[in-house]
């Protein structure tokens, strides 16, 4: 488990995803405001996590990735950019910047920055309809994406969220926030290679447990760093969890112990993994390496 091996499939993939994603946006559509809107934020950096996690499923199981799997594999970030331009509105977050930018709404105005939201999310699935994968694996992946950003998932997170802030959940309830509105779009990354690849159904159990571990250590991770780090360091305002109430690992249990559920959810994917190898017999260093994303 190295950070050369994540760096190396990092500077392999990443490019290739920025560019699909520019090339593929440049007519998104035939409003030019709603066009620029989309591209401004899909466009606007970030670590591309969730596609990375598909592409390296198909890598490790040894499917090449043919044109159809890397558009299927890419549209997640669409349904994420989506979910960020939403999160950032004044009406959930209120948030002046993303990634060092202003976000969407402050550049385009509210009205702009909600169209183009809504106008992503159903692009993702588009991209995934007309990939020129098998349909049974268009379907069960169409149907796993709904699943993991609906009402059960990841706008039942938000919705949780929005609804407690200034009401301190308990542990059960905020795994379970954190596992709806953080966690639910990275299982389904995992979820994407799963259905595109020939994965036994016990390997393919214990990756989803893998998945779920590492959202929750992404999320605990993500609440750590807003406490820890600067506007400059993190491309967005810091230290705002705790001046709105919101409910965030720290706040519940204290940095230390915040720590140590970081620590005891990437053990969790680090077994996880492991049972994954012992069944397959295949090498998962390359999902592990993911895992040193938290050791910065």
């Amino acid at each position: 488990m190295t950070k050369q091996r994540l760096a190396d499939f990092e500077a392999t993939w990443v490019p290739r995803i920025n560019t699909y994603l520019d090339e593929n946006l440049r007519e998104g559509s035939d409003r030019e405001t709603l066009t620029a809107a989309m591209r401004y934020s899909v466009l606007a950096g970030g670590k591309r996590l969730r596609p990375l996690l598909t592409l390296a499923v198909l890598t490790t199981f040894e499917q090449p990735i043919t044109a159809a799997h890397l558009r299927a594999s890419v549209a997640v970030e669409l349904m994420h950019t989506y979910s960020l331009i939403h999160d950032d509105l004044p009406a959930m977050d209120n948030d002046a910047l993303r990634r060092g930018e202003p976000t969407s709404h402050v550049k385009f105005g509210e009205d702009i920055a909600v169209l183009a939201g809504d106008a992503l999310q159903p692009l993702s699935f588009q991209w995934i309809a007309d990939s020129g994968l098998a349909p049974d694996v268009i379907a069960q992946q169409t149907l796993a994406l709904a699943q993991a950003t609906g009402p059960r998932g990841m706008v039942a997170g938000q919705v949780a969220d929005v609804q407690n802030t200034g009401h301190q959940l308990d542990l059960p309830a905020l795994q379970q926030l954190h596992r709806e509105k953080t966690g639910a779009l990275i299982h389904y990354a995992v979820q994407a290679g799963i259905l595109q690849s020939p994965v036994p159904a016990p390997v393919a159990s214990e990756l989803l447990k893998f998945a779920d571990a590492f959202g929750l250590a992404f999320q605990i991770y993500d609440d750590i760093l807003d406490v820890t780090s600067t506007p400059a360091q993190l491309g967005k305002a810091t230290h705002k969890d705790a001046g709105e109430q919101k409910n965030t690992y720290p706040e519940l249990l204290g940095l230390a112990g915040a720590n140590d559920a970081l620590n005891t959810a990437v053990k969790t994917a680090q077994t996880a993994l492991q049972k994954a190898a012992d069944l397959s017999q295949r090498d998962f260093d390359l999902l592990a390496s993911f895992l040193t994303y938290f050791t910065n």
